[in-house]
């Protein structure tokens, strides 16, 4: 049984409208999400003793979602990650985007999808947003339509991502949550271990664009395919965290891809998918002048990111992953990207959700089409192995 509350979180600046929040319950899990950027401001799951702790950064009120953030919790898009210098050419037509990243656009622009306000509408067991993203909208090409759906089933949170274009233009979605499994607020990540189940990852230049080289991780600090608690393995590589594009295997089909162990809780988060890459990202740019939910302050390393996606810059860099593209065209793509977060004692025959892409080609409905047609389904799942 899943409950489903509604109530005002905030009214924006000069009257231009009211944002909502939706808290959805179950037996296993609570998860808040607002209609500002389809936001999870919150989600608690229990530990090993039974105590619920809120594991994601964010803050408390709108105002700290209007300021300047590193997108807590928020839908990213039109696309997600980096554009070098914030330009590509389709179809012979050069677009510029908006820069807000050094030389570069990042997660979709100034005013990406994560600084709008969605129209909400309440389901049985959850809720959906909506929005038309206008032609030209941070210099993208096409009007895109898109719904985010979040509903909740048990211990697993899905969210669902369809979106209907105009014309062809990059799509590339995600969630942009910081997890801390010891509890958000909690000073650092360094006793989480971490696995990554990737043979290759994206070298990047100063300005954090690929270089165009898939390097294998073999004898670098890249190397996650074995468990590692990441502040030993910092120190011991003497880097300033991870930022970075993990290749994934080029299947089809769910496959493990990552996994966080956090074990003085027992929280374990998991994640399986098929898409091209997981953008791990160690929150190098937290600097403890934000106070979030409760007080607390989020410094350097206090959360982490685990962003399935297509590979960063992908609009350049078509040759490295041909067959992973960021563009929307006349057919009709169904992509699936499940997360699982269980807490209690850590077990490794506990079975987990994953993720799934698949093309669907649907030629007659093609031809009668004007518009080209591209449906994402995105599915994050979270599990308490305790009531909340």
């Amino acid at each position: 049984m899943v409950s489903v509350t509604r109530a005002v979180f905030g009214d924006l600046p000069s009257g231009a409208g009211t944002v909502e929040k939706f808290q959805l319950q179950s037996d296993l899990l609570k998860v808040d999400i607002i209609s500002w950027g389809c936001t999870i401001t919150a989600l608690e799951a229990k530990d090993r003793q039974g105590r619920a702790s809120d594991v994601v950064l964010g803050f408390a009120e709108l105002e700290g979602y209007l300021q300047k953030q590193p997108y807590f919790g928020a839908v990213v898009g039109r696309v997600a990650n980096r554009i070098a210098k914030g330009t590509f050419t389709l179809d012979g037509k050069e677009y510029k985007l908006a820069i807000n990243n050094g030389p570069n656009s990042l997660h979709g622009g100034i005013r990406g999808f994560d600084k709008v306000l969605w129209t909400p509408e309440v389901l049985s067991n959850g809720v959906q947003f909506s929005r038309v993203s206008p032609d030209g909208e941070e210099g993208y090409p096409g009007e895109l339509k898109v719904w985010v759906t979040y509903t909740l089933d048990g211990g697993e949170l899905k969210i669902n991502y369809r979106a209907q274009a105009s014309q062809t233009t990059p799509v590339n979605l995600t969630n942009h949550s910081y997890f801390n499994l010891a509890g958000q607020g909690s000073p650092n990540i360094y006793d989480h271990e971490v696995t990554i189940d990737a043979d290759a990852f994206l070298p990047v230049d100063e300005t954090l664009i690929p270089t165009g080289e898939v390097a294998p991780v073999q004898g670098t600090a890249f190397d996650l395919r074995k468990p590692v608690e990441l502040g030993k393995h910092l120190q011991e590589f003497h880097i300033n965290g991870f930022d970075h594009n993990f290749c994934l295997k080029g299947s089809k089909e769910k496959h493990f891809c990552a996994r966080v162990h956090h074990a003085g809780s027992g929280r374990v988060l998991e994640v399986y998918t098929t898409q091209p890459g997981i953008q791990f990202y160690t929150g190098n740019f937290l600097d403890g002048t934000l106070k979030g939910k409760s007080g607390a302050v989020y410094p350097k390393h206090s959360g982490f990111c685990l962003e399935t996606q297509n590979w960063p810059d992908a609009v350049h860099q078509v040759k490295l992953q041909p067959s992973f593209s960021v563009l929307l065209c006349p057919r009709s793509l169904c992509m699936t990207r499940v997360m699982t977060l269980k807490s209690g004692l850590y077990d490794s025959k506990v079975h987990v959700g994953g993720s799934l892409l698949q093309v669907m080609i649907r030629e007659p409905l093609a031809k009668l089409l004007t518009q080209h047609l591209c449906i994402f389904i995105s599915i994050l799942c979270l599990q308490s192995l305790y009531p909340v």
